[in-house]
């Protein structure tokens, strides 16, 4: 989701400064975020899709590549930041925005298909055949999707998704637990108060914010795409029921699973049917939250390199 969660106090200060003199907060820190990455070797590009549309990425690091897939609502560096800075020490990181997240989007249909198209599209584009693939989430059902359907993929790590174990009572269940009607009404909220109301089901605490940056939040990461979005999420089943047969577990890649103890999303049952499935290990984060990476980078960070290596 996004990592105003893990603002320091005093920069939480300025901001707020910075947001009641008319300035945008949140712009002030995606600046911050991006000269982060600027210093530690990383730049940010964009791909010019086939089918139509833009998708933003961005390279960093030296050695093995390892494409990092965020969730929904998110983007590569409200998903990864911390994370991309300490794994570009061991490997070259490959982080796009998907299509309708962030600055990307697509001319294609909104489903995971288009999604995997068009990380193709940008590994072909960078010449990658061999590498690493995490994904969060969402992010974690087009990973499984392009574990199913393609080589040179080594190893995965899937966090916090999945795969193909997501039934309609699994969803209906969800939908009760967020107190929505579908799950669509979860993730693509339509005004900051629904998207407070997803930050508190998906983090262990969300810090409290003035309404502007709220707002801010809103407009930058949710209102855009929403028709879009809202079909990726509809058609979440028929991806499924789509994908299940394709599925062998013994063509996976070797593939570890992260998890959260408290995840709301997906909780840890499903992450156990998954892990019997691929006959996968898996790390599971005490107390953690669905949010793992933004509430435990060096956790998830260690558990990938370790996986990796």
């Amino acid at each position: 989701m996004t990592y105003l969660a893990q603002l320091k106090p005093w920069l939480l200060t300025v901001l707020l400064a910075v947001s009641l003199s008319g300035c945008s907060a949140l712009s002030v820190k995606e600046q911050l975020d991006n000269s982060q990455l600027n210093k530690a070797g990383f730049t940010q590009s964009e791909l010019h899709l086939a089918e139509g549309g833009e998708l933003r990425y961005w390279v960093g690091g030296q050695g093995k590549p390892l494409v990092m897939l965020h969730g929904f609502g998110g983007t590569a560096t409200t998903t990864w930041l911390p994370m991309m800075l300490e794994l570009s020490q061991h490997y070259t990181i490959i982080a796009p925005d998907l299509a309708w997240f962030g600055d990307s989007f697509s001319q294609g249909t909104a489903n995971i298909t288009t999604q995997r198209a068009a990380v193709n599209q940008l590994l072909s584009q960078l010449r990658v055949e061999h590498y690493c693939l995490v994904g969060i989430s969402y992010g974690g059902l087009v990973a499984y999707d392009m574990m199913a359907n393609q080589q040179g993929i080594e190893k995965a790590v899937i966090l916090a998704s999945p795969g193909t174990f997501i039934s309609d009572q699994n969803l209906a269940e969800l939908s009760q637990r967020f107190d929505r009607e579908q799950p669509a009404d979860i993730f693509v909220p339509e005004n900051r108060q629904q998207m407070r109301h997803l930050f508190e089901g998906v983090f262990t605490r969300f810090p409290p914010l003035p309404h502007a940056i709220d707002e801010q939040i809103y407009q930058r990461y949710f209102a855009l795409w929403q028709e879009q979005k809202r079909q990726l999420i509809d058609s979440l089943p028929s991806y499924r029921d789509q994908l299940a047969p394709q599925v062998d577990p013994k063509l996976m890649p070797p593939t570890l699973l992260v998890w959260g103890e408290n995840d709301r999303v997906f909780p840890l049952e499903q992450g156990k049917q998954l892990s019997r499935y691929l006959d996968a290990p898996m790390v599971v984060i005490p107390e953690a939250p669905h949010n793992i990476s933004n509430e435990h980078p060096a956790t998830v960070s260690q558990a990938i390199e370790l996986f990796i290596q």
